[in-house]
């Protein structure tokens, strides 16, 4: 038999009716636990990167990390990583949401075509996920850029919710004391800020992150060898899908990330941010989002195509090449 005859039958994506999910679920939660620590202090980065006015504070990527490491230690680029960690259960939810919306596309509608299905499902998945990610989302936003943001002897305030300084050097209770601030100032509306700024954010760049993976796995596919790894070519197709969204997606991160933060109206951080970046909002934090986005996107189709790889019903396994 022909080596192209043999990989005719096999399968190139996993379908959700495909997978065990009692063996997927804690696959995939210590996969994400493991790539958001890794890339955590990209994070921090961008979102400082994004609230500060033009380059008063860093000047570009490895200027940020070089000045967090140098006054702030290593602690600095993981600040709010513990709060940011329960994130991960919402991202459980991502996973069955994106799954399941595809799944539906694919038995109950007209819609076959792989890439207009990752669209959707993306979006609908983002959706939920933002719902539930928000409020932890702004906790850890606010600690991420609070602090001594130290400068040649230069204080920087970027934060708006007046925390004393005695939590700037030691930031036991941090956490509680940003809750309760938000609170006191918001009510719990104050955990939602910018919550439709999330979606117009978040749910296009899910929906064109999946759709552009999608399009670059089929695209490669067809180009490659019949003997080349599928999971190779996945892994070499998210980042590509990460570069993608984050071009697409960049100028409505930033404002995502001001009005959680900087407290103010969708117009008025429109407006401040025209006024002080005019086009640079285009590419403003936009090395460290696609640094970030490269790297998380690799790892995590390594780790997720891997897990689904692992967690097949016995009887697709012979259908599903490595």
């Amino acid at each position: 038999m022909r080596l192209e005859d043999e990989d005719a039958g096999k399968i190139m994506t996993i379908e959700w009716h495909m997978l065990e999910k009692h063996k997927l679920y804690p696959l995939i939660f210590l996969s994400s636990f493991s790539v958001r620590t890794l890339l955590y202090p990209f994070s921090v980065i961008k979102t400082r990167i994004q609230i500060q006015k033009k380059q008063e504070l860093y000047r570009g990527t490895w200027d940020a990390y070089k000045n967090i490491l140098k006054y702030e230690g290593y602690n600095g680029l993981y600040k709010g990583f513990m709060i940011s960690s329960f994130q991960i259960l919402s991202g459980l939810f991502y996973i069955t949401s994106y799954e399941s919306t595809r799944h539906i596309l694919k038995n109950y509608t007209q819609i076959q075509d792989t890439k207009y299905r990752a669209f959707i499902a993306g979006g609908c998945a983002s959706l939920v996920n933002q719902t539930i990610l928000v409020p932890c989302d702004i906790v850890s936003q606010h600690m991420m850029v609070l602090g001594r943001n130290t400068i040649n002897g230069k204080i920087f305030k970027i934060d708006t919710l007046d925390i004393g300084d005695k939590y700037d050097i030691k930031r036991k209770g941090l956490s509680k004391a940003i809750i309760s601030q938000i609170y006191k100032k918001d009510g719990l509306i104050g955990f939602y800020r910018g919550y439709f700024a999330s979606l117009l954010s978040y749910v296009p760049n899910s929906a064109i992150w999946w759709s552009s993976y999608q399009a670059y796995s089929n695209l490669l596919a067809t180009l490659a060898p019949v003997w080349v790894s599928h999971l190779f070519l996945q892994c070499l197709s998210a980042p590509m899908a990460g570069i993608t969204s984050a071009f697409c997606t960049n100028p409505l991160d930033i404002i995502r990330a001001r009005i959680q933060v900087s407290r103010m109206s969708y117009l008025s951080t429109i407006q401040t941010l025209w006024e002080e970046e005019k086009l640079g909002i285009f590419k403003k934090g936009l090395s460290a989002r696609c640094t970030q986005s490269i790297i998380y996107s690799f790892f995590i189709i390594l780790g997720y195509e891997s897990m689904k790889r692992f967690s097949v019903k016995d009887e697709y396994k012979k259908q599903i090449r490595w």
